[in-house]
């Protein structure tokens, strides 16, 4: 496998990345990057960092000249990763509320562990940050619940202040999104099956449109949501197949209309992409608590307060004897 990491590394430029990945010889991955500047979305770094172990740490490499702003990969942990040595020496800033470097969760330890990293960067209120909290939460649950991914959910998140934005990739090399909703959906194409998964109320859990109480198949459409409210970009790859929500035009007055339909929505889509094994979400949201994203978040934390009760009513139910 061949990584190339450009100067335009950000999510709207996603489909370009995905389109130039080389993912031949998935047992050796080989990073370079452009010459004079580096910018990494952790959309990029969580793919390339998922790649590196499952090809394994001797058998992934860092190649050629990598400049100063590289010292980024470093800091965000990919160097850890790979057998070849950090070439970079500076002062190590904190991370909290900055950034959460690159982490590999496979239990709910690590999920408790990242969610809690994850708070300083939310510079919300404290109840909406709970409702951003529990559609991340949710994404890395799915992971663990259904890709099969034996190296885990590999995610990454960074806030920039500038902006007040933060940005999150969570990816892993399971089944993919085709397999997981093959045996109650029946998707032809990688392409379908993403339209599916961002559709509420499909869960590759049951057939039965809606979802489960423990499972309702709405996180995806939340965490795309939340992008087009707050006029970002959501990308998503599997397969062959890669999907890029497209930000919403400020010149249309109101707030942006949700659809079920994920076609709808103006975006770009690919089923040519490179055939990757796993999947990638990656989204960012603007943290301004304006009317629309304050409402939205209200919605979504109805749902979510809903599954909560229903989770603990499943688990604390006693048994009958008769």
């Amino acid at each position: 496998m061949k990584i190339f990491l450009s100067n335009q590394g950000n999510l709207r430029n996603f489909s370009a990345f995905a389109k130039s990945l080389d993912l031949s010889q998935p047992d050796k991955l080989e990073i370079s990057a452009h010459d004079k500047w580096v910018t990494v979305h952790p959309a990029n770094l969580v793919l390339v960092a998922a790649l590196a172990i499952k090809a394994g740490k001797e058998n992934s490499e860092i190649v050629g000249r990598i400049p100063e702003t590289g010292r980024y990969l470093d800091r965000m942990g990919l160097y850890d990763l790979v057998k070849t040595p950090s070439p970079f020496i500076y002062n190590k800033k904190e991370e909290a509320g900055r950034f959460v470097p690159v982490q590999i969760i496979k239990t709910q330890e690590d999920q408790s562990r990242f969610i809690a990293d994850m708070i300083p960067l939310l510079h919300l209120s404290e109840k909406n940050a709970r409702v951003v909290k529990y559609v991340i939460g949710e994404l890395v649950r799915n992971v663990l619940e259904h890709a099969f991914a034996k190296d885990g959910a590999i995610v990454a998140a960074q806030y920039y202040k500038k902006t007040n934005r933060v940005s999150i990739g969570i990816c892993d090399t399971g089944i993919g999104i085709w397999k997981s909703l093959r045996e109650c959906w029946h998707p032809k194409t990688d392409i379908e099956a993403i339209r599916l998964a961002l559709t509420p109320g499909i869960t590759g859990t049951t057939r039965r449109e809606g979802g489960t109480a423990e499972n309702a198949g709405a996180g995806l459409f939340f965490i795309k949501s939340l992008a087009k409210i707050t006029r970002n970009y959501f990308a998503i790859y599997s397969g062959n197949s890669e999907y890029t929500l497209l930000k919403h035009k400020k010149r249309i007055k109101g707030m942006p209309r949700l659809y079920a339909d994920p076609t709808r929505d103006s975006h770009n889509e690919t089923d040519n992409a490179p055939s990757f094994r796993g999947t990638l979400v990656a989204v960012d949201i603007s943290l301004d608590e304006n009317r629309e994203f304050n409402d939205l978040l209200y919605k979504i934390g109805e749902i979510y307060d809903k599954a909560i009760r229903e989770r603990k009513r499943v688990k604390y139910k006693e048994p009958r004897f008769i």
